[in-house]
């Protein structure tokens, strides 16, 4: 065994490639993910991969290579832009007596580093220690069993080894706990919300896109903003106003990258739910990035895998003033495809137009309607009131006149109750032509 660099500040960054292929932004993507970790890339290499080894990920010959590069530029930490399997990881670290961490370690220990709300904190310790769990091997080789080897204590024993993944194991079952305690009480904010009949807006997109910035711009907050890849980790919300809507929920979310590790995605799935769950999502899109068509399609890869790939987008080009000629609009082109909306959070141009889209999606996603509902009606004015739905109540001769303003997703549950309720319902609440009074049998089938 070798001692351990604890520095890391001297990275360098071995990229495999498949047979055929050269993408240079795929290392240059890396490198500031390095860079965002604190590291400083001092050199970089590429390797061939056809089939993984499974002793080393890259081939013997690319190894070597490594390690008599590794040597020449005096780096403490080889980073592999890929995921290694606990073996692969181990064998590198021999190889070149040096400490060798892959992409999902890298992400990890930025996450590690930019996490700042409890709940943030917990999520990231504990997707580090399901990453670690695997990678408890030969780390205490000075105590091979805790007892045995003297006369009344001889037998199997246990090794530090076992006991460590124990101890691993009763921390994870901790903070899974502490996790579901905080989803809980998120959970039970987001039902107050939509009680109060606000909309929720999020903001996703790639990584480095001006998320937080735009946040700001729109919101006034002081959400902390940098050019570096994951600045942001926390969820943030704030009112928005100045909506012909009315005012919605503006909630800043962690950016995505392409592959990113499964352990963070099942980490931060309650912190990710707030854009599961919103009424709209605001794609925000680098368009200076010349990636930028890639990074849309990772962007819809974990917003299919968390759930909210079915949820309305309202597409932002942002960084229009790294772009000579390209003016702040909007783009309403298909009904059936999003809005698009060129803006540059920096400077505040495109922001109006930003809120017009803002405000026709969710109107779209709203309903609003009268219902005029009778004294004996009473079980139904009680599940409107029940399902957050009511916006006014005014009490009339002959029973309730009902203002409703809520979104969708809360009306169309009731769509399905019985002696005819849900069916009229659902005529009288989607239709935009003047109601009628409430008369369940005369729609019922």
């Amino acid at each position: 065994m070798f001692e351990r660099s604890r520095k890391g500040e001297r990275a360098l960054l071995l990229q495999p490639q498949a047979p055929g292929r050269s993408d240079p932004v795929l290392l240059d993507e890396f490198a500031e993910l390095a860079r965002s970790a604190g590291a400083s890339v001092v050199g970089s290499l590429s390797a061939r991969v056809e089939r993984p080894n499974p002793r080393y990920f890259v081939g013997t010959g690319k190894a070597d290579e490594l390690k008599a590069q590794r040597d020449a530029l005096g780096a403490d930490l080889i980073l592999v832009n890929h995921a290694l399997s606990p073996v692969q990881e181990r064998n590198l670290e021999k190889l070149t007596a040096c400490r060798v961490v892959d992409r999902t370690g890298l992400i990890l220990d930025i996450f590690a580093q930019r996490a700042r709300s409890h709940e943030g904190k917990l999520q990231v310790e504990l997707a580090q220690l399901k990453h670690m769990s695997t990678r408890l091997v030969r780390g205490w080789t000075h105590l091979e069993r805790q007892r045995g080897g003297a006369i009344g204590l001889r037998g199997p024993g246990e090794t530090q080894l076992e006991l460590d993944r124990r101890l691993l194991g009763e921390r994870m079952k901790q903070l899974q706990k502490r996790l579901d305690k905080v989803a809980t009480q998120r959970a039970q904010a987001r039902r107050a919300r939509l009680r109060n009949a606000l909309p929720v807006v999020a903001l996703v997109g790639y990584t480095n896109a001006g998320k937080s910035t735009l946040f700001n711009a729109l919101t006034g907050a002081g959400v902390y903003a940098a050019d570096q890849l994951f600045a942001t980790l926390d969820p943030t919300l704030r009112r928005l106003s100045g909506l012909q809507s009315g005012p919605a929920v503006l909630a800043d979310t962690v950016g995505f990258i392409r592959d990113l590790p499964h352990d963070l995605v099942a980490a931060f799935r309650s912190t990710l739910a707030e854009a599961r769950e919103a009424d709209l999502l605001l794609h925000v899109i680098d368009v200076a990035d010349p990636e930028r068509d890639q990074r849309v399609v990772d962007v819809e890869a974990v917003l299919a895998e968390i759930g909210a790939g079915d949820v309305p987008q309202v597409l932002v080009y942002n960084k229009i003033d790294q772009l000579e000629g390209v003016e702040a609009r909007l783009d309403t082109g298909d009904p059936e495809s999003p809005p698009r909306v060129w803006v540059s959070a920096r400077d505040g141009r495109g922001l109006e137009p930003l809120r017009e889209a803002i405000a026709r999606r969710l109107a779209a996603e709203r309903v609003q309607a009268v219902l005029h509902v009778p004294a004996a009606a009473g079980r139904l004015r009680a599940r409107l009131h029940a399902q957050g739905l009511v916006a006014a109540e005014a009490a009339e001769d002959t029973g309730w006149r009902i203002e409703i303003d809520a979104p969708r997703a809360l009306v169309e549950p009731l769509f399905g109750l019985s002696d005819g309720d849900g069916h009229w319902l659902r005529e009288r609440l989607l239709a935009p032509a003047e109601v009628e009074t409430y008369n369940p049998q005369a729609t019922a089938h």
